[in-house]
Order: C-alpha cells, then sequence, then structure tokens
C-alpha cells in the first residue's frame, strides 16, 4: 500500500485488481464518479478506492448490465407473476375470506399481468376488493411492459439510457436511437392520462345510469385501466352485458382499446405529428392502416354473422347491432370485453373472431397476437410475389428481406405453439376441438374472449393455458432470444442452389 497526501489528509490507494505493472492504481473508467474528500466534498485530483457501499452499487450495475436484456424481462416478468399470485392467495383476496386455489391464484395473475382477461373464477364476485386493486395492479404493471418499465426504472437510477439499452430498445420499438429517451419518458404519463380520459367519461355515465358515486368512481377506474390495457376483466359478475344497448359506455371502452392496440411507437409518432401523417414512420402508417382495414371489413361480418341469432344480435335494433358488431370487432383486437354469450355464436363467426385475435394489435402495444405490422409484411410480399416484383413495397418504401424473414418466423412459431398447446387440451378435455382452439389462440394472443370452456378445464389444461398466456405476451422472438446462447455469425457463405417451393 501506498501512502499519499491529498487535502491535508491522509489516505490509503488500494492496487487495483488489474492495476498496471509496479502496483500504481489504474486511471479511473470514463464517466464513473472520483473520489471526495470527506472533509471539504471536492474531487480528489489523484484518486481515491470509492466507499464500500459505493463499490456495491456499482457491481450490481455491472452485473445488471451483463445480463442479456432480453432474458431478463422473462426472468422479471416471472417475478412479478409470482409476487401477484402470492398477494392473490391471502385469505382477504377472496369473497369468501378462503385462500384461493393456487391454480386458479396463478392463473388470474398470469392473465392480468400479461393482460389477457381469461378467467376461471368470476372475477367480480369471487374476488374481493382486495382482490380487485390487486388485479388492477397486475393489469397496469403487464400493461406498460417489461421492456417499458426496466427503461423506466433505468432512468431513475442513472438518470440517462446507456448506450447498449438505447440500442436494444431501439430494436425492440423499431425506433431511432433519438426517439427511445422520449418514448420511455411517455409511456407512463400517456397510458395514464388515456386512462383517466377514459374513466373521466365512464364515471358520470354509471353515475347517471343508478350507481352509487363510490361504484360509479370505481368502476370507471377499473374499465379505463382494463380498456387502454386491453384487459378483458370485468368488476362485476355481469359485466357489459347490462350495457349492450348504452353507447355512452361501450364507445369509450371500444375507443380505448383501438388506441391501446396501436402500441407506444405509434401513439408517440402519431402525438408529435397529428396533422402530417405523411411524415410517419412506415410502422406507423402499417399499424393505422391495417387496423382500420381490419376493423371496417370485420364489423360488419360480424353484423351479418349474428343478425338473425337471437341468442346474440337477433332481437336487438339496427342501430344497437350496429353498435355491438363494433364494439366485437374492437376486442377481437386484444380487447376481450363482451356484451353477450360467444357460446351460441355461428361457426363462421367463430372462426373470423379467432383469425382476428392471432393477428392482434399494433408491435410494443397492450395487445398480442402476431401484430397487425408482421400481417401486413406477410400480405405485401404475397402482392410482390404475385406481381413479380423484385421488392416489396409500400408508401413509397421498401421492405429489407429480413424484416419478411422475421414475419415468417413469428407467424410460424405462434402457429406452432398453439398447435401444440391444442393438443394438449384436447387430450385433457372433452370439449370440441373448435373451443379448444378457441381458448388456445385467446390465451396465446392475450386476449381473454372465450366461450366458457377455460372455466371447466382441469388443472392440467389451466396450466397449459397459463403457459400460453406467457408465451404470447413475451413472444415468440423475444423468449427465442431469452434463451439463445450466444449468436451465431458465419465467415463463410455457401453456394445458392433454388429448392423447387410449391
Amino acid at each position: 500500500m501506498t501512502d499519499v497526501k491529498a487535502e491535508n489528509r491522509s489516505i490509503t490507494i488500494r492496487p487495483s485488481r488489474k492495476g498496471t505493472p509496479g502496483g500504481t492504481a489504474s486511471a479511473p473508467a470514463p464517466g464513473t464518479t472520483r473520489a471526495t474528500s470527506r472533509r471539504t466534498g471536492k474531487a480528489n485530483p489523484r484518486g481515491a478506492t470509492p466507499q464500500a457501499g459505493l463499490r456495491a452499487d456499482r457491481g450490481l450495475m455491472d452485473r445488471i448490465r451483463r445480463i442479456r436484456p432480453a432474458r431478463m424481462a422473462v426472468g422479471a416478468f416471472v417475478a412479478i407473476i409470482v409476487v401477484v399470485t402470492g398477494l392473490l392467495m391471502a385469505p382477504w383476496a377472496t369473497a369468501s375470506g378462503r385462500p384461493a386455489n393456487p391454480i386458479d391464484a396463478l392463473f388470474t395473475a398470469t392473465s392480468a399481468v400479461c393482460v389477457t382477461g381469461l378467467t376461471t373464477v368470476p372475477t367480480g364476485e369471487y374476488w374481493s376488493t382486495y382482490g380487485h386493486v390487486v388485479i388492477l395492479i397486475g393489469i397496469k404493471v403487464g400493461g406498460m411492459g417489461i421492456m417499458t418499465i426496466g427503461a423506466l426504472f433505468t432512468l431513475l437510477i442513472v438518470r440517462r439510457l446507456r448506450l447498449r439499452q438505447r440500442l436494444l430498445a431501439a430494436s425492440e420499438t423499431r425506433t431511432g436511437l433519438g426517439e427511445v429517451g422520449s418514448l420511455v419518458r411517455s409511456v407512463a404519463v400517456f397510458s395514464t392520462v388515456i386512462e383517466l380520459v377514459i374513466a373521466a367519461t365512464l364515471v358520470p355515465r354509471f353515475w347517471a345510469l343508478g350507481e352509487p358515486m363510490g361504484d360509479a368512481l370505481w368502476h370507471g377506474l377499473f374499465y379505463g385501466i382494463g380498456a387502454f390495457n386491453n384487459a378483458g376483466f370485468v368488476p362485476t359478475g355481469a359485466g357489459l352485458r347490462p350495457f349492450a344497448s348504452d353507447a355512452l359506455v361501450l364507445l369509450p371502452i371500444a375507443l380505448g382499446v383501438f388506441v391501446g392496440a396501436l402500441g407506444h411507437p405509434a401513439l408517440l409518432n402519431i402525438f408529435q405529428r397529428p396533422l402530417q401523417p405523411r411524415r410517419w414512420t412506415l410502422s406507423t402508417k402499417l399499424t393505422v392502416t391495417t387496423s382500420l382495414i381490419l376493423l371496417g371489413l370485420s364489423a360488419p361480418a360480424f353484423a351479418i354473422g349474428q343478425w338473425n341469432d337471437p341468442a346474440t344480435f337477433g332481437d336487438m335494433s339496427g342501430p344497437a347491432t350496429a353498435l355491438n358488431s363494433l364494439f366485437a370487432a374492437t376486442m377481437t383486437r386484444s380487447g376481450g370485453f363482451a356484451t353477450v354469450d360467444m357460446v351460441g355464436w355461428h361457426p363462421a363467426t367463430n372462426v373470423l373472431t379467432m383469425v382476428l385475435m392471432l393477428i392482434g394489435g399494433g408491435p410494443v402495444s397492450t395487445a398480442g397476437g402476431i401484430k397487425v405490422t408482421t400481417f401486413a409484411v406477410m400480405l405485401l410480399a404475397i402482392r410482390a410475389e404475385a406481381r413479380g416484383d423484385r421488392d416489396i413495397e409500400v408508401f413509397r418504401r421498401a421492405i429489407p428481406a429480413t424484416v419478411l424473414r422475421v414475419a415468417v418466423t413469428v407467424t410460424t412459431a405462434a402457429l406452432a405453439f398453439i398447435l401444440v398447446a391444442t393438443t394438449m387440451v384436447a387430450t385433457l378435455s372433452d370439449a370440441p376441438l373448435d373451443q379448444v382452439a378457441f381458448e388456445v389462440i385467446s390465451a396465446f394472443s392475450t386476449c381473454g374472449l372465450t366461450t366458457g370452456l377455460t372455466a371447466t378445464l382441469p388443472g392440467a389444461g389451466k396450466l397449459v393455458l397459463t403457459v400460453m398466456m406467457l408465451l404470447g405476451r413475451l413472444g415468440p422472438i423475444t423468449l427465442a432470444s431469452a434463451l439463445a446462447l450466444s449468436n451465431r455469425r458465419r465467415v463463410i457463405r455457401l453456394p445458392e442452389e433454388r429448392p423447387i417451393v410449391g
């Protein structure tokens, strides 16, 4: 050890483990905090050993940065589900005062954090007010997304994003480096403001319909958070069925679901240039255009398919049928709310619902599915191939071939997961195959619409759907990158040869 004089005080410098020859301390790394004198608080020009607490904090941050971010997101997501499950297993979380079944608690926690809405027990009747609050917190945390929450925590700790994390966030959100900081800062405020606007719209209506002000406030807040986060939980036993003909209740919820399904990058882009759609990013243009096209085509299809069905739209007036058709078409985007019982739906309507659930919403949104941009890229690729075009072009932009490969990979992985899960649930249940497929797709797409089968499944079947909700929320690409040990790089490329396809 070497004694030196600094600020009229004798201090000791210990050589760094990776010090230079001769035992002299290495220079501090750029960006690190230099040691200061305890007496004056001024920077020490010669450098000194940081305090033990500071060394521990830096060591912890270094270890966190060395963890693969996608893998850390999976671990954090699972940890949140475990915490919510534990909170729901408390005796006071149920209306009966008895501890919940562990499988039901795990399923509900996963459904809340994954913003799905599928349930094995009636939410409004089984859980107490405390349980509803826990579920609502799980929805809020899950809706913001693990990647966004991780970035927000990083901002709170270091006040700015590291370059490596900004690059990751840029790749995950499909934004540039300059947009990532504003994205992660705006997510919490943006989502909360929209949720409060929806709640403020619903509260007066609930109160006017005869609910006490306390109940109206609670139901408005619950539906406001649930709508924007695309989580189909309802705080009452009847759900939205009593409001099937009330546009002042259904339209704000449908609008909240639609806006939440667009995704944070698209919302931020639209907010920055609301009157300049030509200057929107290609991702925003594809998200908005595809979403509107799907909504415009599916709403009339639902009305036609259920027009004469007395169990659904058959006994409604024309305006009420149009309202409920629009609401149903929006809920398939991953909303999960329902005004009618889906058990009696026409088989063709069920098929359309399953397709729309699988497509889902926009990227980096509260919606699930393979995402509308993935669906759009695949359709554009088919169009380009049919025309004989060399490039995939849309909105005066060419889409790289790597994007098509990602779209195909995501879709193939999703279909593989659904096929395996459907086979497993069909083996565990005697239900018809179409009902099984509907529940599995709803779970993977984190939609929450149900034919009533989920509540009747055995424990093993419920666990299969629990895993599907987690897989659907994390996404096949995120899950694959979390489990991958390393990236494969090839120096030598083999000669090309075209196989016969089709």
